[in-house]
């Protein structure tokens, strides 16, 4: 069965099941692949549940997977090859996905409508069948309306399955996508069973998005009303080693909780929601791979890296290969992130308890070793003053998390990226900090410290008091513990609109795109842009306004009967008009 999409606007639109070649114009009989033939029984709505699931692999997979793209426009990380977002228009997105992740998106969106749409065409056992099988494909459009919203803004909502040509799409308000993914939400975590299997959406899992959603509207009391209903749910924070390397005295705690092979083991209670993707699985299942090791570490292993001779030392080879991966730098890891988030109550990362800084856990630079034989220097720290250009030190040698980086390739004799596994998609930690923040904003810092602490001492990290909880450290703790793993430049998009929408700080909706939240703290805690960084012909620039990605153009001049409004900035913004406020 093979979904072919009939682009009016690049990956809106849906005509159904139609061959490549242009015999779909000829009258046939139904297929027996056909939407009437398929989905006619539970088994049939079952079928497109997974392909749902499927899609959020899409996240994390891959060569620049979206969640990478997350962490490049982030306080966290920069896109090295394209450091300047002058050069991000609705028409040129160099390398990143920061168009193709719209239009991919709205295919995603189809499956869900395909379900929503035809849920009443069969009879159902009972309520309970139909209404959990609906839940689901509700969650999965709420989503990823949820990430759109945090990452273009007002977008247009599409509420059913399209069976035609359709070339009159209009813009919605975020807020008003907001409310409706709200209250499909709370049909979902109503109807969503609380045990599930591998990779299907549970009550828990429902009950955390509708968290995020309900943060995002700012309705602070349901935010911690859901999260405390997980927090006292059948999840628990893991305490004590677990799974796959528990035999391994060198390691540690956050070494087990971030093992692939342990994300779905019995012993795991933090576990909400994973993407599921094992090597073992057929080829047309299982992903590409994680790309964690190639997308986040340096480029250790580039004939840059120069030895006291100024020759290579450094190869692609050997044990160091293996473990480090070949890293391409596509996220290049700050300063803050390495280094300063780990300064506290006196102690430096040097020295921190925090065992997500511990030295078995990272691969510092004074651990890089020449590895190339032919070397002067062979087997010596690297040197970075050998080094040709000061500018090759910025994505040839960094610090990196080795323990949620390194997961090895189950062939050995491909190239060493990050392979196949599971990943977490929200965990109960996540849940944690989602809930000290919606403390936060009502300032009752005394339960979101609580909260915040929860985490803190599960990683042996020093507590914090409530006069030191800040949306700062409330998002530096979500980079300590979620690296890798949240849609980061997502999150950091939601409390910008938070912020506005409450007119604090000097924030405000009205210059959005002139001043907001996200960009004063990447320029606050990314040093690239304010050092100018050059590299492939960009020099790192940004301005507030690439807060919101923007509209691929030509979704928006493809749409002939409506409007697509464009990001405020970005050419073609001139155009706009009101978005709807009411979804039909």
């Amino acid at each position: 069965m093979k979904y072919i999409a009939n682009i009016l606007v690049v990956g809106l639109l849906t005509l159904g099941i139609i061959s490549c070649s242009e015999e779909w114009l000829e009258p046939k009989p139904k297929s027996f692949f056909s939407p009437e033939n398929v989905y006619v029984d539970k088994a049939g709505f079952e079928s497109l549940l997974i392909t749902m699931r499927k899609d959020l692999k899409r996240e994390h997979t891959g060569n620049i997977h979206f969640i990478s793209a997350e962490f490049a426009v982030s306080d966290l990380g920069s896109p090295w090859s394209q450091l300047d977002f002058y050069n991000l228009t609705p028409n040129t997105s160099r390398y990143y996905p920061f168009l193709s992740f719209f239009t991919d998106v709205y295919g995603f969106i189809k499956n869900t409508n395909v379900v929503i749409s035809r849920i009443d065409n069969i009879e159902w056992e009972s309520d309970q069948e139909k209404n959990a099988i609906l839940a689901e494909a509700l969650w999965h459009r709420a989503y990823w309306y949820y990430r759109l919203i945090h990452t273009y803004g007002d977008v247009p909502f599409i509420n059913e399955e399209i069976s035609g040509a359709k070339l009159d799409f209009y813009t919605h308000s975020r807020w008003t996508i907001l409310d409706k993914i709200q209250s499909d939400l709370e049909f979902a975590a109503t109807w969503l069973p609380e045990e599930v299997g591998l990779g299907a959406i549970s009550k828990g899992a429902a009950n955390h998005l509708l968290t995020k959603v309900y943060l995002a509207n700012s309705n602070f009391d349901k935010a911690i009303e859901t999260a405390t209903k997980i927090i006292e749910g059948p999840y628990a924070l893991m305490t004590e080693r677990f799974g796959v390397d528990l035999e391994d005295k060198n390691r540690n705690l956050m070494w087990d909780l971030h093992r692939p092979k342990n994300f779905n083991i019995a012993q795991n209670t933090e576990t909400i929601l994973t993407f599921i993707d094992r090597y073992e699985a057929p080829s047309d299942v299982r992903s590409r791979g994680l790309y964690t090791m190639r997308l986040y570490g340096c480029q250790w292993m580039q004939a840059q890296v120069l030895d006291s001779e100024g020759s290579p030392g450094m190869k692609a080879s050997g044990a160091a290969y293996d473990s480090l991966g070949r890293g391409n730098a596509n996220v290049r890891l700050t300063a803050h992130y390495q280094y300063h988030i780990w300064n506290y109550g006196g102690q430096s990362w040097k020295n921190t308890q925090d065992l997500r800084r511990a030295d078995i856990n990272w691969q510092d630079i004074h651990e890089y070793k020449y590895n190339n034989p032919s070397s002067v220097d062979y087997g010596k720290p690297v040197n970075p003053a050998y080094f040709a250009n000061p500018v090759d030190t910025f994505k040839h040698l960094y610090a990196v998390p080795h323990y949620i980086l390194y997961v090895p390739m189950d062939d050995p004799s491909v190239t060493p990226v990050g392979g196949n596994g599971d990943w977490y998609i929200f965990r109960l930690a996540e849940t944690y900090l989602l809930r000290a923040e919606a403390y936060f904003w009502k300032d009752q810092l005394t339960l979101a410290a609580n909260d915040i602490n929860q985490v803190r001492q599960r990683a042996n990290a020093i507590p914090i008091s409530p006069g030191e909880v800040t949306i700062d450290f409330i998002f530096d703790e979500r980079a300590r513990e979620l690296f890798a793993e949240e849609p980061r430049h997502s999150e950091l998009l939601r409390a910008s609109y938070i912020l506005a929408k409450s007119n604090k700080e000097g924030y405000s909706l009205d210059n959005f795109s002139e001043k907001n939240y996200y960009y004063d703290r990447v320029m606050t805690y990314n040093k690239t842009y304010e050092q100018k960084i050059e590299l492939l012909g960009n020099t790192a620039n940004m301005a507030p306004f690439h807060a919101l990605w923007p509209i691929p153009s030509n979704v928006i001049t493809a749409n002939t009967l409506g409007i697509i409004n464009q990001n405020t900035g970005y050419d073609g913004a001139e155009n706009n008009v009101a978005p709807l406020e009411t979804i039909e």
